[in-house]
């Protein structure tokens, strides 16, 4: 009988349906007692339907699991304060965070709205914010705790049509990082998922943006691309291990690092660092020695990942 997380108390956003579902419902298998949280919106966050959440609860239950249904807004900080105290007054206590909730409003930069723009960052970089700042009081009382967050290739390398999901999710890759760094001397971690899935939000994806990227060459963490590689056809269900292995004790030196994950591939994503500088003598560039020694060494060989066509 699964029991890795065993005694443990899980919030969930995101969770009725796609990864954030399957994450739920797997960490429920796994002996936590879940917080499913979900307005049951649609993918562009408009609309609700409280049944989405209660839904998931019910398969849990049916299981054998334990879960309750939250369908509080992850965009306020009250709302972000519910999510956690439904945790606390169902049961007594909260050990697990996994931010999944999203929307998507994709467009090209120079069409996009500001509505569009202050949507998608509301919901995935404060949504974000909201609930872990809430659970972040209590992990540094009780000193222990797992947070789990939800990055993406968008933000990690970019792809067209997304200037608002893709700023969202590189800022929620910063946030868990430092995250990891404030909460780490409490015994919290804080790491970060970037998935390949098939879910909703990839089915929604304009076709336009799809052609725009797949023309521009716009290449995966992996070296493939991101829409060549399959994504339509993995499934959401299979993030939630590694996310589930996260929340145990297992992983408790594992903290401020991102992962890719899809299908079978689980990938450690490296740290952005210096590659390569150019220096001088006197603390003081001049325009004619910057240019031949940045065209000749610092930016020599660096492609253009949507080159002019």
């Amino acid at each position: 009988m699964p029991n890795n997380l065993e005694g443990k108390v899980a919030i969930v956003t995101g969770a009725g349906r796609g990864i954030g579902r399957g994450v739920a419902k797997l960490m429920a298998e796994e002996g936590a007692s879940v917080v499913v949280c979900d307005l049951g919106g649609n993918v562009d966050g408009t609309g609700e339907d409280i049944s989405v959440a209660q839904q998931v609860v019910n398969e849990i239950t049916e299981a054998g699991g334990k879960a309750v249904a939250c369908t509080e807004s992850v965009v306020s900080m009250d709302g972000g304060e519910k999510i956690v105290q439904t945790a606390i007054d169902n049961f007594g206590r909260l050990d697990i965070v996994v931010t999944c909730a999203g929307i998507l409003r994709d467009r090209m930069v120079f069409n996009m709205t500001e509505q569009e723009w202050d949507d998608v960052i509301a919901v995935h970089l404060k949504g974000t914010f909201t609930v872990v700042k809430h659970a972040c009081i209590l992990f540094r009382q009780q000193r222990s705790g797992r947070i789990i967050t939800f990055s993406s290739e968008s933000g990690l390398i970019g792809n067209s049509g997304q200037a608002n999901y893709g700023a969202a999710k590189s800022g929620i890759a910063g946030f868990t990082k430092v995250v990891a760094k404030d909460m780490g001397r409490y015994g919290v971690t804080a790491n970060s998922i970037a998935p390949r899935a098939t879910t909703r939000m990839i089915g929604s994806i304009p076709d336009s943006a799809a052609e725009i990227r797949a023309r521009g060459g716009v290449a995966s963490l992996s070296g493939e691309g991101a829409e060549a590689g399959n994504i339509r056809d993995l499934d959401p269900d299979g993030v939630a291990p590694f996310v589930c292995y996260l929340a145990t004790d297992y992983a408790g030196n594992i903290n401020g690092q991102t992962f890719l994950v899809y299908g079978d591939t689980i990938s450690l994503v490296s740290q952005p660092r210096p590659e390569r500088a150019i220096w001088n003598e006197t603390g003081h560039w001049e325009m004619d020695e910057i240019s031949e020694r940045a065209r000749n060494y610092l930016t020599a060989g660096i492609p253009n990942p949507a080159p002019a066509q």
